[in-house]
């Protein structure tokens, strides 16, 4: 056994003597399949620093809490293009997918490119990818963006579109609706009449996910600073 099997065996040993059952059972409910306290995870990363060659190691076990151990050590920008194609295509539990694409795909320089091919794919899970690098985009630089065209597109296939794929259209039309004073009238009308995560359960103190409330909000508190 080499000494990078030797450290990958110890890891993933530590791993699984983190694990909680009440964890699993609460991140079950989201899609999620670790039971690993992500404040614990971080701990580990933190003495681990960043390991490339290693974070490699680590996905290539399909073990979700390695995985996301694998994204907090890896090097975002060492990553190329295709490699980062199937690693998102393998990752199909919400927080790997989730940190993928916020801790790695939006430092790399391929984002761009990424951003337009997973948009446009037929599996909803990448779209959904796709459409959450498009939101960034919106935030932090909307030079560029059809935004009316992105609106159509939202209009037209969002009420219909699967969970996570609806869930990131709708952060997308948010986004325009707060960033855009122009188009907020016609964003929040989208959400009105699509009624998209209207019902969604948002505990108190916190806002909820339905665009014309989300909007309202956000836009709210930034004119009180």
């Amino acid at each position: 056994m080499t000494l990078a099997d030797t450290a990958l065996t110890e890891v993933m040993a530590e791993l699984a003597a983190l694990e909680d059952p009440k964890i699993r059972e609460m991140n079950e409910k989201h899609g999620d399949d670790h039971g690993v306290n992500l404040g614990k995870l971080r701990a580990v990363a933190k003495r681990l620093k960043t390991q490339h060659e290693f974070a490699r190691r680590l996905w290539e076990t399909g073990d979700t809490a390695a995985r996301l151990l694998a994204l907090l050590i890896c090097r975002p920008k060492a990553f190329e293009r295709d490699e980062l194609d199937v690693m998102l295509r393998d990752a199909r539990t919400p927080k790997v997918h989730d940190w993928l694409v916020n801790y790695v795909v939006k430092k790399n320089r391929h984002c761009e490119d990424l951003r337009l091919a997973w948009s446009a794919d037929p599996d909803p899970v990448v779209a959904s990818a796709g459409w959450a690098l498009t939101t960034e985009r919106v935030a932090k630089q909307p030079e560029g963006l059809d935004l009316v065209g992105l609106l159509d597109v939202i209009e037209a296939e969002m009420k219909d579109a699967p969970d996570r794929l609806q869930w990131a259209m709708n952060h997308c039309l948010a986004q325009i609706g707060i960033d855009n004073p122009s188009l907020r009238a016609r964003a929040i009308d989208i959400g009105e009449r699509l009624e998209v995560l209207k019902d969604y359960p948002t505990p108190p103190n916190c806002t909820s996910p339905f665009a014309p409330i989300w909007i309202t909000e956000i836009v709210r508190r930034q004119q009180l600073t």
